[in-house]
């Protein structure tokens, strides 16, 4: 209903500008009548002024649909990230790799590091809400900027009807000079004269008032968006800033840990016996459940491994071992595809019962 019936108000004040506009033609300007120098400056002053508050009215309303929609796309992101946190601290608490705990201890750093720069973004979100998009919201719609604009469209009808009834006084006064003498033209050229004077008195007074309180209302307008930019470009600076900062500290906590000589070790495995031990009297305390054995068995390999001196054995996962030795130190001896060596024992599995096929290919 507010639409329709602004647009009805714009198209009665454009009929009657119409109406002026052909009056005009019969009975010439009244511009000269109706305003001065002061009252035509106001008059363009006050026409600035509204296109002014109404463009800046527009840039704040964008601003509070962009923050809005920042808002809303932050916080899916917070909920993303947050997400993301906790299953990497689950990942954290949880691991039970065998081959020590870089990976835990890496996940646990990132889930904190992550739940802090949530923490910040979900700050950052509500700082753009509570100090750009309602502040600028509330000058949007509220009464200063429309009782502003009343009063300046207030002026404008005054300013039509003092117009009107200029034009009104040219036409008695020229009906007065085709027929003078005649009282009754004479009494109504005094009539819409004194009208005319009070029109010019309303609108001045009207004019005054409306351009001092445009006046004030831009310059609210552009001190406060101005401020609400310097804020969300405060508030984004400082929480970049302190996300670097996380950053920053979490890549320093990976890569010490990464770097440490004890995270490089792999499950801690005895070197492989020497000469003596594989060959001499074996102790009797057992490893892993075994004690020194002598006897042959296949096994079948379930861990990969990379031999690191002449005398271990590269085993790859689903190869076949002959096992002819085991140590009690937890290393094994035996054959795979034509190379004998050491190997830890922990890698393989004892098989009974083998296809045909795979014990060729273990010679």
């Amino acid at each position: 209903m507010d639409a329709i019936r602004k647009k009805a108000t714009r198209l009665r004040e454009q009929v009657a500008k119409q109406q002026q506009a052909v009056l005009k033609q019969f009975y010439g300007s009244s511009e000269n009548i109706v305003t001065d120098d002061f009252e035509l400056h106001q008059h363009q002053k006050l026409e600035k002024l509204f296109t002014s508050t109404r463009t800046a009215k527009h840039y704040q309303r964008d601003l509070v649909r962009g923050v809005e929609g920042y808002i809303v796309t932050g916080s899916k992101q917070v909920e993303i990230g947050t997400k993301l946190s906790e299953d990497s601290r689950k990942y954290g608490v949880d691991n039970t790799c065998t081959s020590g705990n870089i990976l835990a201890k890496a996940a646990l750093d990132y889930a904190r590091a992550r739940s802090q720069i949530e923490k910040e973004r979900g700050n950052l979100l509500k700082a753009f809400g509570a100090q750009v998009a309602e502040p600028l919201r509330a000058m949007v719609m509220g009464a200063p900027l429309e009782d502003a604009r009343h009063l300046t469209q207030r002026y404008d009808k005054i300013r039509q009807e003092a117009e009107a009834q200029a034009i009104e006084v040219s036409r008695r006064q020229q009906k007065v000079r085709e027929a003078p003498g005649n009282v009754d033209n004479s009494l109504k050229v005094e009539a819409a004269e004194s009208r005319l004077m009070e029109l010019k008195s309303n609108m001045s007074i009207l004019g005054k008032e409306a351009v001092a309180a445009m006046s004030a209302v831009e310059a609210q307008q552009q001190r406060l968006t101005l401020q609400r930019l310097f804020t969300m470009i405060e508030s984004e600076k400082n929480f970049h800033l302190r996300v670097l900062q996380i950053l920053e500290q979490l890549e320093g906590e990976m890569i010490s840990v990464s770097s440490s000589p004890a995270s490089l070790i792999e499950p801690d495995i005895a070197p492989p016996p020497t000469y003596e031990e594989a060959n001499g009297i074996f102790s009797s305390n057992p490893v892993n459940g075994l004690t020194d054995s002598m006897g042959y068995f296949l096994a079948e390999v379930i861990q990969s491994y990379q031999a690191e001196t002449n005398v271990e054995l590269n085993l790859s996962v689903g190869d076949y071992v002959v096992v002819r030795k085991v140590s009690g130190n937890g290393w094994a001896e035996g054959e795979c595809k034509g190379k004998a060596g050491w190997f830890p024992y922990g890698y393989i599995e004892r098989r009974d019962r083998v296809l045909a096929s795979k014990i060729a290919e273990v010679f």
